[in-house]
Formats: C-alpha cells, structure tokens, sequence
C-alpha cells in the first residue's frame, strides 16, 4: 500500500515513519513538508520516497491509499478533510484539531467520504493499557466511580515562543499536548461513557514572562523571545461521567520539583495506579487481607500497533478504538473544559 507522510517534525520521525517502515504491507511514496530541507532529509534517511512542499501533490497521486497528517494542530482540518475527499484514507496526529468545531467537521467529512479517519491517540493501542480495560471491562475492579488523573511537571514548556505556546496554532497547551491522552486513556478503559458536566479552570502564569522563565531544559526548544504565549501552562478541573467522575491536575510547569505522571482508576472491589508509559499495579483485598501486585507482561511497542492496525483497517473495513467517532468525546470535553475556564462557570453537555 502506497502512503505518504504529511509533516516530516518530531512525531513523524520518532513513530510514524519508521512504524511504516517495518510495515512488510506499505511503501512510504512522498515525505511532504513545507520546509523542503526536511522533506529531503527524510528520503536521504530512510532511502525511498519523493520529497514533496505542497501536499496537495500527494493528494493528487492515485496510487497513494493512506497518509499520516502529522502537522502542527492549526492545518489538521484542512489536510485532513482534503485527504479524504480526494479519496485517501487518514491517520491524523492528536489532537484531532483545536477546537470541538473543527473535530466536527473532521467527522461530518469522513462520514461523506465513507474513508477511514483515525487519530492518534496511540494509548489505544498500548499493551498496559489494553490490561486495563480488560481488569475493568471483567469487574475485577467492581464500580469505578472515580478516576483521578495527573500529568505534572516542574517546568517543562516546549519550545518556549513557538508553534507549542501559540493559542493560534496549537489550539492551547498543557491540557490540549498532554491532558489529550491521559482523559483518552480514561474514556478508553472506562468504555467510552457519555459526558455529563465540565468545570475547569486554566492558568497562563510561569511562561507568560518569557525571558525570565528559568529552566533546566527544554524540548521542542530553543525559545523565541520574540514569540507568543498564550496558552495554559497548567490546568484543573472535574467532568461528571455516566461512568466515573474524572478529576485532573495537569502542568507544563509547576513551582513543585515533583513530576507526577499517573492515572488512578478507583472501584470499589480494586483500583489501578498506571504509571503513565510504564507499568500499573492494582490494588485489592484477598482473604480479609489488603493486596497489590504490578502484572509483569511482555509489551509491543504501541506507535507500531497503531500503524499496522491503521493499514490493516483499510484492508478490512474493520473500525479501530481511535475513530473519530469513538475518540471526538474527548475534543468535546477539553473544548468543556476550555468553555469552562474562560466563563468561569460549569459546562452542561448532557
């Protein structure tokens, strides 16, 4: 299957393109970027494909079925949603766009076109969490009726003035960059449930002064001084649920030297603390005694899993867990959560 990556950056390199690459089933056509430097260095790299500026040139191949959009959040719709009307199927990095709108329209065109869209919330398809579920979706943990989540840093702001920090491209920060695949993770293993009530609050605070933003380093650096900074550098908040109420923590940058980086699903017969990227361990009473024990397992790594089950899907007809139809709740409760803090009152969706 011939397929083309869409945004030769970060992403691109350090998943998609080498998961496509061990793929025996496709053949990567074009590298397109609009920097025509690291489109070529792509092809110099991994020795195939025609580098690219425009996208629309991919488009406009027919023997290309599939292509990963791995841009910056601003250009998702737009390339998506053309991808899927010049008939390619789409793998569209997290998150599926900035706003809830725009991840609407995303869906209104992949339900026109019948193409397959997925996005890349790739902790679908990580083996720990896929545990998870299955302890969940068997009652080992009885009624989970809260899940608290928590993505802390000291201070870690990406790329300090950049395309990260700005409201206009990115779509915001902390909560869109990381909160997408913790509340994603949550809403997958807690099967998908009906969001209730949203209320939140965002802070733009420790980067909002940025020359005097002290750090130990920075990834997706160096900063821009001369840049933007609007987005949240730490976020709040609580979201009724059919299922659990969800409570989340989460900071680029806190005045906490702790980084805290777990997800804590509470029943009433067990609970599970997943260490974000790692493993989990569950907590639980046997023979009137408390017990934990950390399941150890041999693991697949989880950008692989997503980009065979992406080509596989094509093939099959078969729909994934990160479908936009599956995966827009969790647009809609970050933009609830977005609505919230900027009204200072609470969401009702339901």
């Amino acid at each position: 299957m011939k397929v083309a990556v869409i945004g030769c950056g970060t992403i691109a390199n350090a998943a998609h393109i080498p998961s496509y690459m061990k793929n025996p089933e496709a053949e990567i056509k074009y590298f397109c970027d609009i920097i025509p430097e690291r489109a070529q260095a792509a092809v110099e790299k991994y020795g195939c494909g025609t580098a690219v500026v425009d996208y629309h040139d991919v488009l406009a191949d027919p023997e290309v079925e599939a292509v990963s959009v791995c841009t910056p959040n601003n250009v998702h719709p737009t390339i998506t949603m053309d991808a899927l009307r010049a008939g390619k199927n789409v793998l569209c990095e997290k998150p599926a766009a900035r706003t809830y709108g725009e991840a609407l329209e995303m869906q209104k065109v992949q339900h026109e076109t019948g193409k397959v869209l997925n996005i890349g919330v790739v902790n679908r398809f990580n083996d720990g969490v896929n545990r998870i579920k299955e302890y969940i979706d068997q009652g080992k943990l009885g009624n989970i009726h809260h899940v608290y989540v928590s993505f802390r840093a000291h201070r870690s702001i990406p790329g300090l003035g950049g395309a990260f920090t700005t409201k206009a491209i990115a779509g915001g920060g902390a909560l869109i960059d990381w909160g997408v695949h913790y509340l994603d993770i949550v809403m997958y293993c807690c099967g998908d449930p009906k969001v209730k009530t949203v209320t939140g609050e965002t802070f733009c605070k420790l980067g909002k002064d940025m020359e005097n933003y002290v750090y130990t380093d920075m990834w997706a650096g160096p900063p821009q001084y001369d840049g933007t900074y609007d987005v949240d550098d730490s976020v709040t908040g609580m979201v009724r649920t059919s299922g659990p109420v969800i409570t989340i923590n989460g900071a680029w940058a806190q005045n906490i030297g702790e980084e805290d980086r777990y997800i804590d699903f509470m029943g009433d017969k067990g609970g599970i603390r997943l260490q974000y990227g790692a493993d989990f361990t569950v907590y639980t009473t046997e023979n009137n005694a408390l017990v934990s024990y950390t399941p150890k397992f041999q693991t697949r790594d989880m950008f692989q899993n997503e980009i065979d089950g992406f080509i596989n899907c094509i093939k099959t007809g078969e729909k994934l867990p990160s479908h936009i139809d599956t995966v827009i709740v969790t647009a809609q409760m970050m933009q609830a959560i977005y609505d919230s803090a900027e009204q200072h009152r609470e969401i009702v969706l339901e």
